[in-house]
């Protein structure tokens, strides 16, 4: 009888803790709760110093209860992987690049890679920090995915082995882009080959010319080292590049509420902080590749943007359908800009 009644207490120890893992996370006493954060640029970019401060007042803000344990430069997933590992719970926090969340059917994220649909930061937080960014997020719950924050990287240049100042200039480049729709429309506006590729593997593309050019904001551009395989950079600010900070969506509904509560302060403070970064780092990023040498920058006269800006446009109306027109009216209103007037 003894015996019975301690294998009744081995098994309902076994059960109970099996049904904390289903709901939870699950750590000793003793132990942190552990979170695997994973992201495929490097640590001394935007985003890399926005998750070293996160997990940082993560560690303060729940006095060691919590460790985030970063993992920068694809060491854990390249880009075409870290979501589906999200979603299986092989890490529980990543920060991609919005437009990879069509590949989960959430398409209206890709609004956010049309050209010339921002003017400045004040007119994008204006989406992100606003109703419509908060919508957007809530479509990632029913994939597994909570949306706690936007994070800014910065508005994009243009590079290549040769000068990009007219639209003409872009014609035949095979161009580096991120798996997007809008951003192959994009590319192929002006003329150039868009062609996918990851982006831990865009330097050595550029180096051995798989790729003649690419897009990124500055800071991007420099911490990978592209500048030294291109000739030519044109500060377009034609378009956005930005991440959502997701988290596995069973991970965080298990948190306590006490440890949920620290977590989303630490990204509230995170996200400022990134941004902030965001905005000074690419500054700096520009400076840096002028001294480098090994680019040239190039500034575009007013008309040279009025007409990127002209080729670029209709790539808004042609991607409406796909993106949602009433998600554009919605981006449209919250920044005050008029509608595309249909071709």
């Amino acid at each position: 009888m003894r015996v019975c009644s301690h294998v009744k207490a081995l098994c309902g120890g076994l059960l109970a803790l099996l049904a904390a893992s289903a709901s939870g996370p699950v750590a000793a006493a003793d132990s942190p709760i552990v979170v695997k954060f994973s992201h495929v640029v490097a640590a001394n970019t935007p985003k890399g110093k926005a998750a070293d401060y996160f997990a940082k007042r993560v560690a303060e803000l729940t006095h060691g209860k919590v460790k985030v344990e970063v993992y920068p430069n694809s060491q854990l997933y390249k880009d075409k992987e870290e979501i589906e590992a999200l979603q299986l719970g092989s890490v529980q926090m990543l920060a991609p690049s919005l437009s990879k969340f069509a590949q989960l059917g959430v398409r209206e994220f890709e609004a956010f890679d049309l050209p010339f649909l921002f003017n400045d930061e004040k007119s994008l937080h204006a989406v992100t920090n606003g109703p419509v960014g908060k919508r957007l997020l809530q479509k990632l719950d029913s994939r597994g995915i909570t949306g706690l924050a936007y994070w800014d990287n910065g508005f994009k240049v243009m590079s290549a082995n040769r000068p990009l100042k007219s639209v003409e200039d872009y014609k035949g480049l095979r161009m580096r882009i991120q798996p997007s729709k809008v951003l192959d429309a994009q590319m192929q506006a002006l003329g150039a080959v868009p062609m996918v590729l990851a982006f831990s593997e865009t330097q050595q593309a550029l180096q051995t010319h798989v790729v003649d050019g690419t897009e990124n904001p500055p800071s991007n551009l420099y911490t990978q080292n592209m500048h030294l395989v291109q000739k030519h950079l044109s500060v377009t600010h034609h378009g956005y590049l930005g991440y959502a900070l997701v988290v596995n969506k069973r991970f965080w509904d298990g948190l306590p509420a006490p440890l949920q509560s620290a977590l989303s302060k630490a990204v509230a403070e995170s996200t400022q902080v990134g941004n902030d970064i965001a905005l000074q780092d690419n500054q700096q990023a520009l400076e840096k590749i002028k001294s480098a040498g090994k680019t040239t920058i190039y500034q575009p006269t007013l008309e040279e943007r009025v007409q990127l800006r002209r080729a670029l446009l209709p790539v808004q109306t042609q991607m409406a359908e796909r993106i949602g027109a009433q998600t554009l009216q919605d981006i449209y209103r919250a920044t005050g800009q008029k509608p595309i007037p249909a071709p």
